[in-house]
């Protein structure tokens, strides 16, 4: 209920009386589970980490081939960032995170922050093997990252298409491992 009224109307838009009265419950029961909005947005983005965030769940191993992890992993991060719920969630907290930074937070810190540090420990597995070169493997996930959602991502983000067809994710992934491979080859 608390999503819908978020997505609707916008995070500064939205009151806790507001999403009391639309639920039907007194906001003494609501302010009783969450004491703020800040809280009740942070558990909306919880839910939807934990319904659609792949690339938290998705077993990767740091000693396997790093192609074959990214793919992996890859495929993971676009099927959660381009999933709808989570395009809903980012047009509103990029809507809103000059006006209410702290929000912005919340959904970095619950979501992105935590993709790039699972990627970044795969990464330094594969830069301390020497399949990578070494350098500062957040960075590194970061760049990795931003291949992946260089298209696709700005592309549903924005609205210019209403669906990313599996085949087409698929060939900017392996566009993306490409490149990033040839960007952190280890020097000789």
């Amino acid at each position: 209920m608390a999503r819908a009224v978020f997505f609707e109307h916008g995070y500064g838009a939205t009151s806790m009386s507001r999403i009391a009265e639309i639920a039907g419950g007194s906001k003494t029961t609501l302010w009783t589970y969450f004491p703020s909005k800040e809280a009740l947005f942070a558990a909306v983005c919880d839910d939807l980490v934990e319904r659609y965030g792949r690339a938290l769940t998705t077993p990767i191993d740091p000693s396997a081939p790093i192609a074959e992890q990214l793919r992996l992993f890859g495929s993971a991060l676009l099927d959660t960032v381009l999933s709808p719920p989570m395009i809903d969630l980012q047009r509103l907290v990029i809507g809103e995170a000059a006006r209410f930074p702290e929000m912005a937070r919340l959904f970095f810190e619950r979501g992105p922050a935590r993709g790039k540090a699972r990627l970044a420990s795969l990464v330094r597995a594969a830069m301390d093997r020497g399949d990578l070169r070494a350098a500062d493997p957040a960075l590194a996930a970061s760049q990795f990252v931003g291949l992946l959602q260089a298209r696709s991502w700005h592309w549903l983000l924005l609205g210019l298409v209403e669906d990313y067809p599996a085949e087409q994710r698929m060939a900017e992934i392996e566009m993306a491992v490409a490149s990033f491979l040839t960007g952190w080859k280890p020097t000789d």
